[in-house]
């Protein structure tokens, strides 16, 4: 599949609102109310205007497919993350679009790693993180959404 990365716009809040199914967010504390999903939204588009980070939408052979991006996360490290929608899971789009956040982060120079805190139990999420180069640290408890603990494993790449 040929997979694209184009900057985020007003216009991905609908494919926003497409991640935000049960089978997709079963590791992130369930769906949530669209508020959270337009404030999110919001906070997408921020990044590059404030220098803290990317988010992109993702195509597949033209098609829209998911979404992968980086943000601040202290002075020295990012944090990524990624949605894939279903129908396209299993075909490479999610290595190729981290592979190419990744080269898009580090040539920005702003931070000495970046990190990811995928679910223990996601293991598609940490199996991609090996295949695209993240070094594995061990578990830490983290919180997502704001009210949702859970075991995640922490994942970093250095720049």
């Amino acid at each position: 599949m040929d997979v694209q990365l184009s900057p985020w716009t007003d216009t991905d809040l609908e494919l926003e609102r497409r991640f935000n199914t049960p089978e997709m967010k079963a590791h992130l504390g369930g769906p949530e109310p669209d508020a959270a999903i337009v404030a999110r939204h919001g906070r997408h588009l921020s990044l590059p205007g404030d220098g803290a980070g990317q988010m992109f939408r993702v195509t597949a052979d033209g098609a829209d497919a998911g979404s992968v991006g980086y943000w601040s996360r202290g002075d020295d490290a990012y944090e990524m993350g990624w949605s894939v929608l279903p129908e396209f899971q299993g075909h490479g789009v999610a290595s190729a679009a981290v592979l190419a956040a990744l080269a898009h982060a580090r040539a920005s120079g702003r931070r000495r790693y970046v990190d990811a805190y995928p679910a223990v139990a996601n293991l598609p999420s940490n199996a991609l993180c090996g295949r695209t180069g993240f070094e594995l640290l061990g578990e830490e408890d983290f919180e997502f959404p704001k009210g949702n603990p859970m075991r995640c494993n922490h994942w970093r790449v250095v720049m």
